[in-house]
């Protein structure tokens, strides 16, 4: 590992595991994300608290700190860009800010999928649009639009951006471990249900 994958992961760590979530739900005086609805930082727990705005904010802010992660290690570290969408997501889904307890990736990944491999990033938002329309449960949308992007990179021949893509839909999948227990329960909450 060379200076530059240092430097592109930890900014990519760095700009991943800002908290956009929990910022925007303080700064709006609506209390802590954390002790609201899922305690999930995201913005499908955002929208919890009855702002669609607060929610909409969030997911395009968390979706940009991957896209600008990737963007500036190809602009300065091009042979270190999979450190830092490999950063920008862990830093979001393990902030050391929360104590390693952070979101669950799906706009993160998103954004890192814009700049990185475009075609993936439409098939993506399309799967979790989709999905959300459809069948309005948010964890499904993501873990489905997660699990696409490896598969797109194989389809249109990224073979070299598939372990990378793979192990982020893995890691996605683990982080709605709790979500998957409700499914199977029946008790997994839709979109739109405000929490009490």
């Amino acid at each position: 590992m060379t200076t530059s994958h240092l430097i592109a992961l930890a900014v990519g760590y760095w700009l991943g595991s800002i908290p956009f979530g929990l910022l925007l739900t303080r700064l709006s005086g609506r209390g802590d994300i954390r002790e609201i609805g899922s305690g999930n930082i995201g913005a499908t727990n955002v929208l919890r608290t009855g702002s669609k705005g607060l929610a909409a904010l969030t997911l395009l802010l968390d979706a940009a700190k991957g896209a600008l992660a990737v963007m500036l290690a190809h602009r300065f570290w091009p042979e270190a860009v999979s450190y830092a969408a490999a950063g920008a997501l862990v830093g979001h889904l393990y902030p050391v800010w929360l104590r390693f307890r952070g979101g669950k990736g799906v706009a993160t990944l998103l954004g890192i999928l814009i700049p990185l491999l475009p075609v993936a990033a439409a098939v993506y938002a399309l799967v979790w649009i989709g999905l959300l329309l459809v069948i309005r449960i948010s964890s499904v949308a993501g873990m489905a639009a997660a699990a696409s992007a490896p598969v797109t990179a194989a389809i249109v021949g990224e073979t070299a951006l598939f372990p990378m893509l793979l192990g982020f839909a893995l890691l996605i999948i683990w982080k709605h471990k709790d979500n998957i227990r409700r499914l199977a329960k029946g008790e997994e909450p839709r979109v739109g249900r405000k929490a009490k």
